[in-house]
Protein backbone atom coordinates (compact mmCIF):
# COMPACT_ATOMS: atom_id res chain seq x y z
CA UNK A 1 0.00 0.00 0.00
CA UNK A 2 0.87 3.36 -1.08
CA UNK A 3 1.86 5.32 2.27
CA UNK A 4 0.12 8.89 2.73
CA UNK A 5 -0.52 10.76 6.00
CA UNK A 6 -4.07 10.69 7.20
CA UNK A 7 -5.49 8.40 4.98
CA UNK A 8 -9.20 7.91 5.21
CA UNK A 9 -10.61 4.12 5.23
CA UNK A 10 -12.33 2.05 3.05
CA UNK A 11 -14.90 -0.66 4.28
CA UNK A 12 -13.73 -4.26 4.01
CA UNK A 13 -17.29 -4.17 2.33
CA UNK A 14 -16.14 -2.17 -0.60
CA UNK A 15 -12.65 -3.37 -1.02
CA UNK A 16 -13.93 -6.95 -1.35
CA UNK A 17 -16.33 -5.59 -4.52
CA UNK A 18 -13.17 -3.03 -5.90
CA UNK A 19 -10.44 -5.60 -5.84
CA UNK A 20 -12.66 -8.43 -7.88
CA UNK A 21 -14.06 -6.29 -10.37
CA UNK A 22 -13.46 -3.86 -13.19
CA UNK A 23 -13.49 -0.23 -11.93
CA UNK A 24 -14.57 2.99 -13.50
CA UNK A 25 -14.74 5.93 -11.07
CA UNK A 26 -16.18 9.45 -11.99
CA UNK A 27 -14.17 12.03 -11.44
CA UNK A 28 -14.46 15.55 -11.52
CA UNK A 29 -11.17 17.12 -10.12
CA UNK A 30 -12.84 18.37 -6.97
CA UNK A 31 -12.23 17.28 -3.21
CA UNK A 32 -14.28 14.45 -3.03
CA UNK A 33 -13.23 12.41 -6.39
CA UNK A 34 -9.55 13.73 -6.50
CA UNK A 35 -9.10 12.44 -2.63
CA UNK A 36 -11.19 8.74 -3.73
CA UNK A 37 -8.76 8.77 -6.41
CA UNK A 38 -5.51 8.69 -4.22
CA UNK A 39 -7.26 6.43 -1.90
CA UNK A 40 -7.55 3.80 -4.51
CA UNK A 41 -4.11 3.95 -4.97
CA UNK A 42 -2.47 3.48 -1.53
CA UNK A 43 -5.31 0.35 -1.57
CA UNK A 44 -4.12 -1.25 -5.25
CA UNK A 45 -7.37 -0.86 -6.38
CA UNK A 46 -6.85 -1.00 -10.57
CA UNK A 47 -9.83 1.75 -12.07
CA UNK A 48 -10.21 3.82 -14.69
CA UNK A 49 -11.43 7.73 -14.96
CA UNK A 50 -14.88 8.82 -16.97
CA UNK A 51 -14.90 12.38 -16.57
CA UNK A 52 -17.80 15.32 -17.92
CA UNK A 53 -17.34 18.92 -18.75
CA UNK A 54 -20.83 20.48 -18.68
CA UNK A 55 -18.82 24.13 -20.11
CA UNK A 56 -20.31 26.20 -17.32
CA UNK A 57 -17.08 27.14 -15.92
CA UNK A 58 -13.74 28.52 -17.02
CA UNK A 59 -12.17 25.99 -14.58
CA UNK A 60 -13.79 22.84 -16.32
CA UNK A 61 -10.65 22.49 -18.90
CA UNK A 62 -8.07 22.85 -15.65
CA UNK A 63 -10.26 20.16 -14.59
CA UNK A 64 -9.70 18.21 -17.42
CA UNK A 65 -6.43 19.06 -18.00
CA UNK A 66 -5.82 17.38 -14.64
CA UNK A 67 -7.84 14.43 -15.26
CA UNK A 68 -5.89 13.60 -18.34
CA UNK A 69 -2.62 14.08 -16.75
CA UNK A 70 -3.21 11.95 -13.76
CA UNK A 71 -4.41 9.06 -16.57
CA UNK A 72 -1.20 9.31 -18.35
CA UNK A 73 0.79 9.39 -14.78
CA UNK A 74 -0.81 6.55 -13.15
CA UNK A 75 -1.62 4.60 -16.27
CA UNK A 76 -5.84 5.17 -16.44
CA UNK A 77 -7.88 4.90 -19.48
CA UNK A 78 -10.13 7.90 -19.51
CA UNK A 79 -13.44 8.80 -20.77
CA UNK A 80 -14.77 12.31 -21.11
CA UNK A 81 -17.99 13.39 -22.61
CA UNK A 82 -18.46 17.36 -23.54
CA UNK A 83 -21.93 18.49 -23.53
CA UNK A 84 -24.05 22.35 -22.78
CA UNK A 85 -26.92 21.57 -21.19
CA UNK A 86 -29.70 24.37 -21.89
CA UNK A 87 -32.93 23.03 -20.62
CA UNK A 88 -33.91 25.20 -16.70
CA UNK A 89 -33.26 22.03 -14.61
CA UNK A 90 -29.38 22.26 -14.80
CA UNK A 91 -28.96 20.02 -11.90
CA UNK A 92 -31.22 17.24 -12.89
CA UNK A 93 -30.49 16.91 -16.44
CA UNK A 94 -26.66 16.98 -15.65
CA UNK A 95 -27.20 14.00 -13.38
CA UNK A 96 -29.25 12.11 -15.86
CA UNK A 97 -26.57 13.08 -19.01
CA UNK A 98 -23.59 11.73 -16.61
CA UNK A 99 -25.19 8.49 -15.60
CA UNK A 100 -26.10 7.91 -19.40
CA UNK A 101 -22.27 8.26 -20.08
CA UNK A 102 -20.95 6.25 -17.33
CA UNK A 103 -23.34 3.37 -17.85
CA UNK A 104 -22.75 3.92 -21.83
CA UNK A 105 -19.17 3.21 -20.74
CA UNK A 106 -19.66 0.49 -18.40
CA UNK A 107 -21.99 -1.50 -20.97
CA UNK A 108 -19.67 -0.99 -23.93
CA UNK A 109 -16.33 -1.78 -21.90
CA UNK A 110 -17.70 -4.44 -19.39
CA UNK A 111 -16.92 -2.57 -16.02
CA UNK A 112 -18.44 -4.18 -12.96
CA UNK A 113 -18.26 -1.52 -10.37
CA UNK A 114 -19.01 2.32 -11.10
CA UNK A 115 -17.00 4.15 -8.05
CA UNK A 116 -18.01 7.85 -6.51
CA UNK A 117 -16.97 9.81 -4.08
CA UNK A 118 -20.48 10.32 -2.58
CA UNK A 119 -19.74 11.29 1.04
CA UNK A 120 -20.81 12.10 4.44
CA UNK A 121 -21.66 15.44 3.40
CA UNK A 122 -24.11 14.60 0.47
CA UNK A 123 -26.07 11.47 2.71
CA UNK A 124 -26.73 14.37 5.09
CA UNK A 125 -27.92 16.92 2.49
CA UNK A 126 -30.01 14.58 0.66
CA UNK A 127 -31.26 13.12 4.27
CA UNK A 128 -32.51 16.83 5.34
CA UNK A 129 -33.99 17.83 1.26
CA UNK A 130 -36.54 14.55 1.89
CA UNK A 131 -36.92 15.00 5.27
CA UNK A 132 -38.23 18.53 4.35
CA UNK A 133 -40.28 17.75 1.68
CA UNK A 134 -41.62 14.63 3.53
CA UNK A 135 -40.54 10.98 2.84
CA UNK A 136 -40.12 7.48 4.88
CA UNK A 137 -37.22 5.71 5.69
CA UNK A 138 -36.68 4.01 2.43
CA UNK A 139 -36.23 7.79 0.79
CA UNK A 140 -34.63 9.55 3.50
CA UNK A 141 -31.65 6.68 3.81
CA UNK A 142 -30.80 6.81 -0.03
CA UNK A 143 -27.20 6.62 -0.24
CA UNK A 144 -26.07 3.26 -0.05
CA UNK A 145 -22.26 2.26 0.56
CA UNK A 146 -22.74 -0.56 -1.78
CA UNK A 147 -25.84 -0.75 -4.48
CA UNK A 148 -26.37 -3.75 -7.09
CA UNK A 149 -27.84 -2.31 -10.17
CA UNK A 150 -29.04 -4.67 -13.18
CA UNK A 151 -25.71 -4.54 -15.04
CA UNK A 152 -23.26 -3.36 -12.36
CA UNK A 153 -22.69 -2.54 -9.03
CA UNK A 154 -22.40 1.46 -7.42
CA UNK A 155 -20.06 2.15 -4.91
CA UNK A 156 -19.64 4.97 -2.67
CA UNK A 157 -16.19 3.99 -0.30
CA UNK A 158 -16.39 7.59 1.13
CA UNK A 159 -20.07 7.58 2.25
CA UNK A 160 -18.95 7.87 6.24
CA UNK A 161 -16.30 10.57 5.68
CA UNK A 162 -16.77 13.75 5.50
CA UNK A 163 -15.65 16.66 3.02
CA UNK A 164 -13.50 18.29 5.87
CA UNK A 165 -11.41 14.96 6.73
CA UNK A 166 -10.54 14.34 2.30
CA UNK A 167 -9.78 17.82 2.49
CA UNK A 168 -7.11 17.63 5.42
CA UNK A 169 -5.95 13.85 3.65
CA UNK A 170 -5.15 16.10 0.49
CA UNK A 171 -3.76 19.28 1.86
CA UNK A 172 -1.44 16.84 4.08
CA UNK A 173 -0.56 15.06 0.93
CA UNK A 174 -0.33 17.84 -0.87
CA UNK A 175 -2.17 17.07 -3.29
CA UNK A 176 -4.24 18.98 -5.97
CA UNK A 177 -7.49 19.19 -6.63
CA UNK A 178 -10.04 21.96 -8.02
CA UNK A 179 -13.06 23.89 -5.44
CA UNK A 180 -16.58 24.53 -7.91
CA UNK A 181 -17.30 28.39 -7.11
CA UNK A 182 -20.86 27.02 -8.09
CA UNK A 183 -21.18 25.05 -4.55
CA UNK A 184 -22.10 28.33 -3.01
CA UNK A 185 -24.61 29.39 -5.05
CA UNK A 186 -27.91 28.79 -2.91
CA UNK A 187 -29.52 29.33 -6.05
CA UNK A 188 -29.15 25.28 -6.59
CA UNK A 189 -31.18 23.26 -3.63
CA UNK A 190 -28.57 20.60 -2.34
CA UNK A 191 -26.43 23.85 -1.86
CA UNK A 192 -29.14 25.43 0.05
CA UNK A 193 -29.60 22.81 2.61
CA UNK A 194 -25.67 22.30 2.71
CA UNK A 195 -25.00 26.23 3.57
CA UNK A 196 -28.05 26.98 5.88
CA UNK A 197 -27.76 22.97 7.69
CA UNK A 198 -25.80 20.73 6.98
CA UNK A 199 -22.46 22.12 6.85
CA UNK A 200 -22.36 23.24 10.82
CA UNK A 201 -24.62 20.10 12.24
CA UNK A 202 -21.92 17.62 10.94
CA UNK A 203 -19.21 19.69 12.29
CA UNK A 204 -20.29 19.59 15.36
CA UNK A 205 -22.20 16.46 15.70
CA UNK A 206 -19.98 13.71 13.39
CA UNK A 207 -19.41 10.29 14.76
CA UNK A 208 -23.37 10.69 16.54
CA UNK A 209 -24.78 11.38 12.88
CA UNK A 210 -22.46 8.35 11.57
CA UNK A 211 -24.04 6.26 14.38
CA UNK A 212 -27.25 7.13 13.36
CA UNK A 213 -27.10 6.22 9.98
CA UNK A 214 -25.39 2.46 10.70
CA UNK A 215 -28.63 2.16 12.98
CA UNK A 216 -31.58 3.17 10.39
CA UNK A 217 -29.80 1.01 7.25
CA UNK A 218 -30.04 -1.61 9.66
CA UNK A 219 -33.40 -0.83 10.23
CA UNK A 220 -34.23 -0.66 6.46
CA UNK A 221 -32.70 -4.17 6.01
CA UNK A 222 -34.85 -5.49 8.40
CA UNK A 223 -38.05 -3.68 7.42
CA UNK A 224 -37.75 -3.31 4.48
CA UNK A 225 -36.41 -7.46 3.23
CA UNK A 226 -37.10 -8.70 -0.03
CA UNK A 227 -39.04 -11.40 -0.47
CA UNK A 228 -40.39 -14.16 -2.99
CA UNK A 229 -39.69 -11.56 -5.88
CA UNK A 230 -39.73 -13.13 -9.55
CA UNK A 231 -37.71 -11.76 -12.07
CA UNK A 232 -36.58 -12.70 -15.43
CA UNK A 233 -34.94 -9.84 -17.66
CA UNK A 234 -36.80 -6.82 -16.22
CA UNK A 235 -40.01 -8.24 -15.49
CA UNK A 236 -40.61 -8.00 -11.72
CA UNK A 237 -43.71 -9.96 -9.83
CA UNK A 238 -44.55 -10.25 -6.48
CA UNK A 239 -47.17 -10.64 -3.78
CA UNK A 240 -49.79 -7.97 -3.76
CA UNK A 241 -49.96 -7.31 -0.23
CA UNK A 242 -53.19 -5.84 2.20
CA UNK A 243 -50.45 -3.74 3.38
CA UNK A 244 -49.91 -0.63 0.84
CA UNK A 245 -47.24 0.47 2.55
CA UNK A 246 -44.92 -2.66 2.19
CA UNK A 247 -46.02 -2.41 -1.47
CA UNK A 248 -45.41 0.53 -2.27
CA UNK A 249 -42.02 0.39 -0.39
CA UNK A 250 -40.96 -2.62 -2.44
CA UNK A 251 -41.97 -1.22 -5.69
CA UNK A 252 -39.68 1.67 -5.01
CA UNK A 253 -36.39 -0.80 -3.98
CA UNK A 254 -37.26 -2.40 -7.74
CA UNK A 255 -37.31 0.20 -9.26
CA UNK A 256 -34.03 2.21 -7.85
CA UNK A 257 -32.46 -0.85 -8.92
CA UNK A 258 -33.39 -0.50 -12.38
CA UNK A 259 -32.03 3.30 -12.05
CA UNK A 260 -35.50 5.09 -11.38
CA UNK A 261 -36.39 6.92 -8.68
CA UNK A 262 -39.77 7.78 -7.48
CA UNK A 263 -41.36 10.78 -6.71
CA UNK A 264 -43.87 11.68 -3.90
CA UNK A 265 -46.58 12.32 -6.59
CA UNK A 266 -45.76 8.79 -8.10
CA UNK A 267 -45.91 6.78 -4.98
CA UNK A 268 -49.62 8.42 -4.50
CA UNK A 269 -50.46 7.83 -8.14
CA UNK A 270 -49.35 4.42 -7.67
CA UNK A 271 -51.37 3.38 -4.91
CA UNK A 272 -54.51 5.43 -5.89
CA UNK A 273 -54.95 4.42 -9.98
CA UNK A 274 -53.04 0.57 -9.15
CA UNK A 275 -52.20 0.20 -12.83
CA UNK A 276 -49.58 3.07 -14.04
CA UNK A 277 -47.46 4.05 -16.50
CA UNK A 278 -44.30 6.14 -14.66
CA UNK A 279 -42.60 8.74 -17.36
CA UNK A 280 -43.21 6.17 -20.18
CA UNK A 281 -40.49 4.16 -18.81
CA UNK A 282 -42.18 1.77 -16.06
CA UNK A 283 -45.17 0.34 -15.83
CA UNK A 284 -46.54 -0.90 -12.26
CA UNK A 285 -49.88 -3.29 -12.78
CA UNK A 286 -51.86 -4.33 -9.60
CA UNK A 287 -53.42 -7.61 -10.05
CA UNK A 288 -55.56 -9.62 -7.88
CA UNK A 289 -53.04 -10.90 -6.10
CA UNK A 290 -49.53 -10.04 -7.79
CA UNK A 291 -48.00 -7.09 -8.29
CA UNK A 292 -45.71 -6.53 -11.38
CA UNK A 293 -42.94 -4.65 -12.57
CA UNK A 294 -42.04 -4.08 -16.33
CA UNK A 295 -40.68 -1.25 -18.89
CA UNK A 296 -43.09 0.38 -20.28
CA UNK A 297 -43.22 -0.77 -24.59
CA UNK A 298 -46.18 0.29 -26.84
CA UNK A 299 -46.69 -2.23 -29.73
CA UNK A 300 -49.43 -4.23 -31.18
CA UNK A 301 -49.47 -7.92 -30.42
CA UNK A 302 -51.25 -10.49 -32.28
CA UNK A 303 -55.05 -11.34 -31.17
CA UNK A 304 -53.41 -15.19 -30.28
CA UNK A 305 -50.75 -13.66 -28.13
CA UNK A 306 -53.16 -11.38 -25.92
CA UNK A 307 -55.43 -14.20 -25.90
CA UNK A 308 -53.11 -16.04 -23.88
CA UNK A 309 -52.07 -13.20 -21.98
CA UNK A 310 -55.88 -12.74 -20.77
CA UNK A 311 -56.60 -16.26 -20.30
CA UNK A 312 -53.78 -15.85 -17.58
CA UNK A 313 -54.97 -12.71 -16.29
CA UNK A 314 -51.77 -10.90 -17.29
CA UNK A 315 -51.98 -7.15 -17.06
CA UNK A 316 -52.59 -5.80 -20.22
CA UNK A 317 -49.69 -2.75 -20.01
CA UNK A 318 -47.53 -5.80 -18.70
CA UNK A 319 -48.18 -7.50 -22.47
CA UNK A 320 -46.23 -5.46 -24.89
CA UNK A 321 -42.93 -5.50 -23.00
CA UNK A 322 -43.80 -9.64 -22.74
CA UNK A 323 -44.13 -9.81 -26.53
CA UNK A 324 -41.47 -7.29 -26.94
CA UNK A 325 -38.78 -9.48 -25.35
CA UNK A 326 -40.81 -12.56 -26.73
CA UNK A 327 -41.33 -14.03 -23.69
CA UNK A 328 -44.33 -16.67 -24.00
CA UNK A 329 -47.52 -16.34 -21.93
CA UNK A 330 -47.07 -20.07 -21.13
CA UNK A 331 -43.77 -19.36 -19.70
CA UNK A 332 -45.82 -18.03 -16.81
CA UNK A 333 -47.58 -21.00 -15.85
CA UNK A 334 -43.95 -22.06 -14.50
CA UNK A 335 -42.78 -18.72 -13.37
CA UNK A 336 -45.56 -17.88 -11.38
CA UNK A 337 -45.91 -20.77 -9.85
CA UNK A 338 -41.75 -22.13 -9.33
Amino acid sequence: MQKFKNLPEISKKSLQYLKKGKNLLAFSGGVDSSSLFFILLAHKIDFDLAIVDYNTREESKKEVAYAKELSKKYDKTIYLKNIKIKDKNFEHNARKVRYNFFEEIIYMNNYNNLITAHQLDDKLEWFLMQFAKGAGLIELIGFDEIRIREKYTLIRPLIEHSKDELKNFLQANSIKYFIDKSNKDKSYKRNYFRETYSAKFLKEHKSGIVNSFKYLQNDKKRVFKLENIKNFKKLYIFENFPDDLKNIRTIDIILKKLDYVLSKSQRDEILKVKNVVISNKYVVAFAKDKIYISPFCNVKMDKKFKEACRIRKIPQKIRPYLYTEKISPSFFDVFISS
